[in-house]
């Protein structure tokens, strides 16, 4: 099977994923894989790693969290953009990334984190959730619209 994406360094943020070949709307292109665990467990070994900030959690509905840092693929270098060309499809316990809009080749793809926090009023948390994606339209931030 031929390869679709390649991970390399992105011009919004670190590393992003890029299309390696032309992508119809609609087509899935792989799954978010890590480790399932608890979030407690997963702000628990994040605060042990010492690391701050950046993650690879992604929140499913019931409550738990796939921790793409262990165990993950390339899913976990999608950035953010408020205008992504991917979205997220959760199926029971799983998560699979799917083209919403066409991809041209050498495209990177994005997913619109839509993330929300505790305290989105405090500035110091705001700016910690800055966007960098440009996108016309761009919002400005990662967090969820009303968060």
């Amino acid at each position: 099977m031929q390869r679709r994406v390649v991970v390399r360094r992105s011009p919004v943020h670190g590393r992003g994923v890029f299309a390696l070949r032309a992508v119809e709307p609609g087509e899935q292109l792989f799954e978010y894989k890590g480790e399932v665990i608890a979030w407690r467990t997963a702000i628990r070994q994040h605060r042990k790693s010492g690391a701050s900030g950046h993650t690879y959690f992604f929140g499913l509905s019931d409550g738990r969290v796939i921790d793409g840092g262990r165990g993950g693929n390339s899913a976990r270098w999608l950035n953010h953009s408020c205008h992504a060309n991917c979205e997220a499809i959760e199926i029971e316990d799983r998560v699979f990334i799917y083209a919403s809009l066409a991809i041209a080749p050498g495209e990177e793809l994005f997913l619109d984190y839509q993330l929300t926090v505790d305290d989105p009023a405090d500035e110091e948390t705001r700016l910690s959730y800055v966007c960098r994606c440009n996108a016309l339209g761009c919002r400005g931030t990662m967090l969820a619209v009303g968060s």
